[in-house]
This record gives structure tokens, sequence and C-alpha cells, in this order.
């Protein structure tokens, strides 16, 4: 059941991405879209113990501590991406007054 909660997820993240015309609206599924990678990660990972990855005496089936490391990076990644992403799209309303692709295509034509 997890498992296609994580892909709803990511269909929804790219679908959000495809389709919508409103700039933040495609940096919210894009941090929609890294979230269920950072999940799937997550739930993969832990598929192989059960044990926390503290290691004591006579503590066995650890839970693979990599792919949780990998993504605590990832998500600092994708909370740079989406400031950056943020700032850009200040700017772009800055010049064009609008968050919609469309009208900034149209707009960018006219010049």
């Amino acid at each position: 059941m997890s498992f296609y909660l994580i892909i709803f997820l990511f269909i929804l993240g790219a679908w959000g991405i495809v389709k919508k015309d409103n700039l933040i609206k495609k940096v919210i599924a894009l941090n929609i879209l890294n979230s269920s990678i950072v999940i799937l990660f997550i739930y993969i990972g832990s598929l192989t113990g059960s044990t926390a990855p503290i290691m004591e005496k006579g503590i066995k089936n650890v839970v693979d501590p990599l792919p949780q490391a990998l993504m605590l990076t990832a998500i600092v990644i994708g909370i740079c991406l989406t400031a950056l992403a943020l700032s850009f799209i200040l700017k772009i309303y800055q010049r064009y007054k609008t968050l919609s692709v469309s009208r900034i295509e149209k707009l960018i034509k006219n010049e």
C-alpha cells in the first residue's frame, strides 16, 4: 500500500510540472516529485532490516543507513533548488507582471 502512495505522489508531481501554467504551482509540483523520490528511497532502504542503525552489542537485522544519509542530502539540495527557483520566479514576475508560462511566452515573442 505504501508503494502505491509513493507512485501516486510521483505521478501527481510530474503531472503538475507538465500541466500547470502557473510557475509557483510548478515549483510546488517539483517539491512533491522530489518528496516522493526521497520517500521511495527511505522506504526501499527500510525493507532490508527492522532495527534502527544504532550499533550496540547484540543488535542484528539493522536497517541500511546509507539511503537515509543520501536522502538528507537530497532534501537540502531540494530546498536550495526551491529557493533558487522562487528567486527566478520573482525576477520573472517583476519583469513580465505575470506568473503564467503561456503569457510569458507570448510577451517574449512580442518583444
